[in-house]
């Protein structure tokens, strides 16, 4: 890879990492839950005082912790490039979410609309950390080292991943708040649509792009 490639392929994530920000940040101000991957951290930002943002760092530091004892000497060094994308990540999402403040939709279409603006937003910004090619955030890096270690298929376990999360932040509302505080239909609809736009995206004008990337 050339220097000027590099440069490209980073700069290119890093937009794509403030779009993914902006499109959690999107879904979340719907108020129908959030992304997978963000219910935890989202839930927990209901009833304490650290933001989402600051939630989701402390959830992507026990991943890559996680990630550490899981694959010890065969740990690649690139991914210790997840420490400093997680802060940034993270600083992202409560920029954003203050750039959004304005937004509460209090109609139920007006939600919904929200929430799938988010989703294409989100999916945007996926493509774009995947079309980049350079860094992955520790929630897929973390089911990578799963599929390392266990021998399980990536996809698969992406799915299980995603549900696991769910199902705590699902039952860490019902012990803290006695309901279903963080997650709702909007993040079944965020589970399925982001991944499928952002493959969508990737089969369509994912081959140009990355010929861009190249140039």
């Amino acid at each position: 890879m050339t220097r000027r490639e590099w440069c490209k392929r980073y700069l290119f994530f890093l937009a794509g990492l403030f779009i993914n920000s902006f499109g959690v940040s999107f879904i979340t101000k719907a108020a129908l839950g959030t992304s997978p991957i963000s219910s935890v951290p989202y839930t927990l930002s209901l009833g304490f005082s650290p933001t989402l943002g600051m939630f989701t760092l402390y959830m992507s530091i026990v991943l890559i912790l996680i990630q550490m004892i899981l694959l010890r000497k065969d740990f690649p060094r690139q991914y210790l490039l997840q420490i400093p994308v997680s802060f940034l990540f993270s600083w992202f999402i409560d920029m954003t979410m203050e750039l959004l403040g304005f937004l509460s939709p209090a109609a139920y279409p007006a939600k919904v609309i929200c929430l799938l603006l988010g989703c294409a937003i989100l999916g945007f910004g996926v493509f774009m950390e995947m079309a980049a090619g350079v860094v992955m955030l520790p929630g897929e890096c973390f089911v990578n080292a799963i599929s390392r270690t266990f021998h399980t298929d990536f996809g698969r376990t992406k799915v299980a991943f995603d549900t696991s999360v769910t199902a705590a932040a699902a039952i860490i509302g019902i012990v803290l708040y006695r309901e279903l505080a963080g997650v709702r239909e909007g993040t079944i609809v965020a589970a399925v649509l982001v991944g499928m736009i952002a493959r969508r995206l990737n089969c369509t004008i994912g081959p140009r792009v990355n010929l861009l990337l190249v140039r």
